[in-house]
């Protein structure tokens, strides 16, 4: 059974420069019954305007990664990582025992579409270290591509977490499924477009809480790009000692 949350129930923040649409509690969106799910923190839809973005700012003991959908995002970080992220890049920045970056629009003319997504460690006081993954349109086409992982499997990223996420491309009667067991959470977020998942309706922004589902199955998608969220099986995110 899914536990749908529609794009309008999400928060809402518009900072002139920045529009950001939370899925959980975030800043100053707060919301008792959207604390995260399982090890999921963070899930924010956030559109930069030209120029402009997050200056340098801190974080520690945080998985945080980054999914580009429209434009270009260029990340500096305290490590010597200087990059620019594109649709197809998924970036990771685990912050460990301490980073600081920050992340802007890298282009003066057009706005830049993300998702920033924040997974909680399973262990803390890591070295802070940066990965950069480039999934070509091909490798989501009608499938669901492995895109993070705990030992980086397939080309994946690898994150200090029992968590795993896909992401696919769905047109038409392009399809793919996902076997789970009973003992998994899953989360699943549509970026963009629609498609069915075990035949509910998904539009663009909803997200779906999925407990003990032995099966996913992804079709009927018009335009559709999702990300998948394979998490262990707890409620809220906790942070180990």
């Amino acid at each position: 059974m899914l536990d749908i949350r529609r794009s309008h129930q999400r928060g809402n923040a518009n900072h002139g420069w920045l529009r950001s649409r939370h899925t959980f509690s975030f800043g100053h969106y707060h919301d008792a019954q959207q604390q995260g799910f399982s090890d999921l923190l963070v899930i924010n839809d956030d559109r930069v305007a030209p120029g402009q973005g997050f200056g340098t700012h801190p974080h520690r003991d945080m998985e945080i990664f980054s999914y580009v959908l429209e434009g270009a995002l260029e990340h500096k970080d305290s490590m010597g990582t200087g990059s620019v992220i594109r649709p197809g890049d998924v970036q990771m920045m685990s912050a460990g025992t301490g980073v600081r970056h920050s992340e802007f629009n890298h282009s003066k003319q057009d706005g830049v579409h993300f998702l920033q997504i924040w997974i909680a460690p399973g262990t803390t006081g890591v070295a802070p270290r940066y990965q950069q993954v480039h999934f070509s349109e091909a490798e989501k086409r009608g499938q669901l591509r492995l895109i993070i992982s705990p030992e980086g499997e397939q080309g994946s990223l690898a994150v200090h977490q029992d968590a795993r996420v896909y992401a696919a491309l769905l047109h038409g009667e392009e399809a793919a499924s996902l076997d789970v067991g009973p003992d998994r959470n899953v989360y699943v977020h549509v970026a963009r477009g629609s498609l069915e998942v075990n035949g509910e309706r998904l539009e663009e922004g909803d997200g779906a809480r999925i407990r003990n589902a032995q099966a996913l199955h992804f079709a009927n998608g018009q335009d559709a790009e999702v990300l998948v969220f394979d998490l262990r099986p707890l409620e809220l995110p906790t942070m180990p000692h």
